[in-house]
């Protein structure tokens, strides 16, 4: 498989005046062709690591050779988490959460202010570049974690739901250096009923994995399948 930048779902200027125009067409058209470029030049010798989604080499970068897994960890990370945040915004996103989401966040954060609130402060203060996740845990429980440069979530074992990217491709041609004020605006832009249908999918996954005899095939099928929610056009 050969790996393809996804078109974004909307757009440039739709997610105006949260998130700009120009800055839409860099980070989609610039930095993220270049993740898949370098994604694809790494497994170019591999034939095998080629047939694997995105999600699935960064479940068990062990199995991929040394001499690549750098590559693949942050090239494969950047492909993956980028097509994750495009289908995360809408230009009709924002307001609050309803459902089995509304419940989860109010059960692991008393409320969605409270969930706000954490969630933004690990945005707006984490050093360097990286992301801001709400992923599930094996148990099924909700909860906030960060990675840095173009790791993601898992490679720890975590299901990612909603990723924020505060790196400063992300938001300096407009915000500049005051990443509080796009991360205040990015909530406006969220949408809910992507996070929800991510939610409802790992529930499901969960449940199968405990009939599953082999919890290692589990996990990386469980991968591939999530990845194939936001990333459909890989197989196009």
């Amino acid at each position: 498989m050969t790996h393809k930048l996804p078109p974004l779902p909307y757009p440039n200027n739709a997610l105006e005046p949260h998130i700009d125009t120009r800055t839409m067409a860099v980070h989609h058209d610039k930095h993220h062709y270049a993740y898949v470029a370098n994604l694809n030049k790494a497994l170019e010798d591999y034939p095998d690591l080629q047939k694997m989604a995105t999600l699935e080499l960064l479940s068990d970068l062990e199995r991929v050779p040394e001499e690549i897994r750098t590559a693949v960890r942050n090239h494969g990370g950047g492909h993956a988490n980028h097509s994750m945040f495009w289908n995360s915004l809408s230009p009709n996103g924002g307001g609050v959460p309803d459902g089995d989401l509304a419940e989860a966040i109010n059960e692991a954060f008393g409320s969605f202010t409270d969930f706000q609130e954490v969630f933004s402060k690990a945005a707006t203060t984490l050093f360097g570049s990286g992301w801001t996740w709400l992923c599930v845990d094996k148990g099924g429980k909700v909860l906030i974690t960060t990675t840095a440069n173009q790791d993601n979530p898992v490679s720890q074992g975590l299901i990612p739901l909603l990723g924020l990217d505060v790196w400063e491709h992300a938001y300096y041609l407009k915000y500049e250096n005051r990443r509080a004020d796009y991360v205040a605006s990015w909530w406006n832009v969220v949408s809910w009923g992507f996070v929800s249908a991510n939610l409802a999918a790992s529930k499901i996954a969960i449940g199968a994995r405990d009939l599953a005899e082999d919890v290692d095939k589990w996990a990386k099928d469980t991968w591939s399948k999530i990845e194939g929610v936001f990333s459909k056009s890989e197989d196009e």
